[in-house]
C-alpha cells in the first residue's frame, strides 16, 4: 500500500514518514494540496493522511477535491484540535478516522494499517 501524507510542519512529515516506514508502508509527504492531489492523479493511492493546515489549503478543501477527484481511498485526519464539532464534522465529510496529534497518536493511526 502506497500512501500520502500532508501537513505543513516538516518535523511531522518527517515522523510519519519514519512510523508508516517502520510499518514497512510506502510512502511520501507533502506539505501543500496541490502536489497530494497531482500525486493521487499519478500514483495508485491506498490513503491520504491529512494535517488540516497545509501550506495552500485547508485540510478540509484537500478532502474535498480528494472525494471529488473520482479516486478511491481511504482518509484519515490528523490534527492538533480535540473539537467535538471540527471531528463530526471531519466524519460527515467521509473521513475514516481523526486522530489527535497528542499522547498515542501512533497506536491509534497503527490500527487502521
Amino acid at each position: 500500500m502506497y500512501i500520502i501524507h500532508a501537513d505543513n510542519s516538516g518535523f511531522f512529515r518527517k515522523v510519519i514518514k519514519v512510523f508508516l516506514a517502520e510499518l514497512g508502508i510506502d510512502s511520501d509527504g507533502f506539505d501543500n494540496g496541490d502536489d497530494v492531489l497531482n500525486e493521487v492523479g499519478n500514483r495508485k493511492v491506498g490513503c491520504v493522511i491529512t494535517g488540516l493546515e497545509l501550506a495552500d489549503m485547508t485540510g478540509e478543501e484537500l478532502i474535498r477535491q480528494l472525494q471529488y477527484s473520482g479516486h478511491s481511498m481511504t482518509i484519515i485526519a490528523v490534527t492538533g484540535s480535540d473539537s467535538e464539532s471540527r471531528i463530526q464534522t471531519l466524519a460527515n465529510m467521509g473521513v475514516k478516522a481523526t486522530i489527535q496529534k497528542g499522547g498515542n497518536w501512533k497506536e491509534k493511526l497503527r490500527e487502521y494499517f
